[in-house]
Formats: structure tokens, C-alpha cells, sequence
């Protein structure tokens, strides 16, 4: 039996081929039973989020491809068109590519924190789905050791690598502490609703949502529990905000200088801190002159971005060599114990045919037969067998002149000459 990991990923994929092969929480249970009727599979993992679907599975090497194809039926897919999409990577290579997915090297934003989690939540379903045992008990703990230590130890995951990530860093270094700011966030696409994410984790309890079309507002608001207004309303409500960040598609300045000005002074010039997300820019660059106003555009925070992957592709060397080292440190745990299921299988085999000769020489005795005729019968059947393989190895290695197999058997044999 062999670890192999077939996977598809945003480095392979469109998310239109990743769609169709994501599997819900609820068809993963299915589909861990199915991996185990079908193909065999005694350990089986599935990872699936946005990014990534994988499946870890302990089968023939030669399954490969009755892996992928098992995937295909199982979304009514045709094989063919995943097989361009997908990779494929047996023992070594599938240790250290699952310890890279956990560790965050593997991810469409370098070093991002939420894969581990992930990770950890399909190895717990798939545990109490009854499809994970010793191998694959150790593999992922290790594998969940090995990327604490990355985050721990290295920088892979210590600085911000999107605008909307470095927007929030940017106003906890300047705040301190963001429980009691007040927040604006202007608009209500994908970046907003990033940066009202990150925000929400940081414990911000006061954000307003300031929204062309109030009914999107409120889909974004209502999970952080913010307040939505109109943009229309912004200039009433702008004096309350400690931090505005703004991201539309509009063509036109939303906040102007002006309205700014005003806010400042109703605020008794405590100072504002903004930030603009939108090209076209939404906030007047002449916003910046005031004393008041710290702004910072979208060029400001790419600039700190690029540098902190910069940052992170350092820490990402590091963070190699401490996974090479944990895949050696599996592999040898590994071979002991593939070496002492070897001991306890030869035990076996020899404790069996023991008792076989053994209850064939006491029912001879039982029988009448000749103690002495019996001893020796068994001893030499005993002898036999014991022998009888180790000669068979002794032949094959000569006729092959595997000198290096003699060498072994001899050793093994006790044959060595002093």
C-alpha cells in the first residue's frame, strides 16, 4: 500500500473545474465510505475549500489513476476532463505536499493561516468517519506539529500580503487597540467585505456601512453587525468615524476635501485615518493636506505588500527545511514501523508452524508411536522449516550473483566468518 495524494488546486484549476469537484460536509462522509468499498482505501483524508479539493488515501501505487477516475464518477464528471487539472503524489512527495498545503506554502496567498484549520477539520471528519488509524493518526499530527513550528518560528504569516489585510495592520499600528474605534466603510464589493472581515476579527464593534444600493449594504453589515446608510448620508455621519476606508467602482471622488475639513473640525481635530482602496480614487487627494487627515491609497499599501511578500518568500525557505526535516523524521518512524510489523509477522509464522509439529509430535505420542522416533521426526521437521526459506533466498541471490543479498543473508544467518 502506498500514501497517495491527488489533488486540483487554483494553480491547476479555474474555479469553474474546482466547483464541480468541491465536496460538501455532508458528501464527505459518503464519499470516505465510498473510497473504502470502491477502491480498497483502509486510511482516507478529504480536504476541500475555494482553492483545493484533495484526497489522501492509502492504496496500490498503481491506483492512481482509479483515483482520479473515482473522483470524476463520483461528481458525474468524465475523467478526461480533470485529468489536465490535477496532480498526483506518491510517499515522499504526498508527506511533503500535504505538510506544505498545512504549513501555508502551498496557498494562493503565501502563508495564510486559514488552511491549517482546514486541514485539522477534515482529518477530525474523516477520524470519526472510522477512515483514519496509526499511519495516518501520525502522519497528520506530525504534519499539524510541523506547520505550528513554521508559524512559530518564521515570519511566513507576520505581515500583511492584501491591500485589504494591510489596510486593517495599518490602522492597529496607528490605534493600537481597534475594540473602541469607530469605522466607515465605503462600499460593498469583495474588498469591503474582505476588510470588514479582518476588521471584525480585531474586535471592532462600531462600523457603518456606507452603500450605493442599501439592500448589499446590509448582506455585508448584518454578519458583522454593523449599521448601513446611503451615500448620500456620509457627510452627517462622517465627524463619528476614527478610521473611513473606501473601495467603489465609482468613476467620481466620493469624499472630497471639504467634507472632510468639516468632519475634522466637528471632531475637534482628533485625528482621521483613511484609506483608499478604489482606482478611480474615491477620496480627493487634496484630503492628504489636511493636518489632521492621514490618507493612504491603494499604491501606499501595495508598496507595503509587495514588501512583506518579500518577507514572507524568506520565511518560506525556512519553512522548507523545517518540513524536509519533518517528512525524514516521518519516514524513519515509518521504517521502524514497517520493520517491526516485519518482526511480528515472522513471530507469527513461526509461532504457527510451532504449534502445528508440536500437536502433530503429542498426538503421535498420544498414539503410541516411539518417543525417540517422534523427537527426531520433530526436530528435523522443525529444522526444515525453519531453514527452508532462507535456503530458497541463499540459491535465488547466488544464481543472480546479488553478492550484496548474500552479504545480508549471511549476516542475518549468523553465518558471518570471524
Amino acid at each position: 500500500m502506498a500514501l497517495i495524494a491527488l489533488g486540483i488546486n487554483h494553480n491547476t484549476a479555474p474555479v469553474d473545474v474546482r466547483e464541480k469537484v468541491a465536496f460538501s460536509a455532508d458528501a464527505q462522509l459518503d464519499a470516505l465510505l465510498s473510497l473504502r468499498n470502491e477502491l480498497g482505501s483502509q486510511e482516507s483524508v478529504i480536504l476541500s475549500t475555494c482553492n483545493r479539493t484533495e484526497i489522501y488515501a492509502q492504496l496500490d501505487a498503481q491506483q492512481q489513476q482509479a483515483l482520479l477516475a473515482w473522483l470524476a464518477d463520483f461528481h458525474n464528471l468524465e475523467q478526461q476532463s480533470l485529468q489536465p487539472n490535477s496532480y498526483v503524489y506518491q510517499e515522499q512527495d504526498a508527506i511533503r505536499h500535504l505538510m506544505r498545503v498545512a504549513s501555508g506554502l502551498d496557498s494562493l496567498v503565501l502563508g495564510e493561516p486559514q488552511i491549517l484549520g482546514q486541514v485539522k477539520q477534515a482529518f477530525v471528519s474523516a477520524k470519526d468517519s472510522g477512515m483514519v488509524s496509526s499511519g495516518f493518526e501520525r502522519l497528520f499530527q506530525q504534519t499539524f506539529a510541523v506547520a505550528k513550528k513554521v508559524r512559530s518560528d518564521t515570519d511566513i504569516g507576520a505581515n500583511a500580503v492584501s491591500v485589504a489585510y494591510a489596510s486593517v495592520q495599518l490602522a492597529k499600528h496607528i490605534f493600537s487597540s481597534l475594540d473602541k474605534i469607530k469605522v466607515l466603510l465605503i462600499g460593498a464589493g469583495e474588498t469591503i467585505e474582505l476588510v470588514a472581515r479582518h476588521l471584525h476579527e480585531q474586535q471592532v464593534k462600531s462600523m457603518l456601512v456606507a452603500n450605493r444600493t442599501l439592500a448589499r449594504a446590509q448582506e455585508l453589515a448584518d454578519p458583522i453587525g454593523a449599521r448601513v446608510i446611503t451615500l448620500a448620508q456620509i457627510p452627517e455621519h462622517l465627524a463619528e468615524a476614527d478610521i473611513v476606508i473606501s473601495s467603489t467602482a465609482s468613476q467620481l471622488p466620493i469624499l472630497g476635501k471639504g467634507v472632510v475639513e468639516r468632519a475634522l473640525k466637528n471632531r475637534r481635530h482628533q485625528p482621521m485615518f483613511l484609506v483608499d482602496l478604489a482606482v478611480p480614487r474615491d477620496i480627493e487627494a487634496e484630503v492628504a493636506e489636511l493636518d489632521d487627515a492621514y490618507l493612504y491609497t491603494v499604491d501606499d499599501l501595495q508598496q507595503i505588500v509587495q514588501q512583506n511578500l518579500a518577507s514572507r518568500q524568506s520565511a518560506a525557505q525556512k519553512a522548507e527545511q523545517m518540513i524536509d526535516l519533518a517528512v525524514q523524521e516521518f519516514l524513519q518512524w515509518h521504517g521502524a514501523q514497517a520493520s517491526m510489523d516485519l518482526v511480528r509477522d515472522y513471530r507469527a509464522q513461526s509461532e504457527a508452524n510451532k504449534f502445528k509439529l508440536q500437536e502433530r509430535a503429542l498426538k503421535q505420542l498420544a498414539d503410541g508411536k516411539d518417543p525417540q522416533d517422534v523427537i527426531v521426526e520433530l526436530a528435523n521437521k522443525l529444522t526444515n522449516s525453519l531453514i527452508h526459506a532462507p535456503t530458497q533466498a541463499i540459491k535465488e541471490a547466488a544464481l543472480s550473483q546479488d553478492t550484496n543479498s548474500l552479504n545480508l543473508l549471511q549476516r542475518a544467518l549468523g553465518l558471518e566468518k570471524i
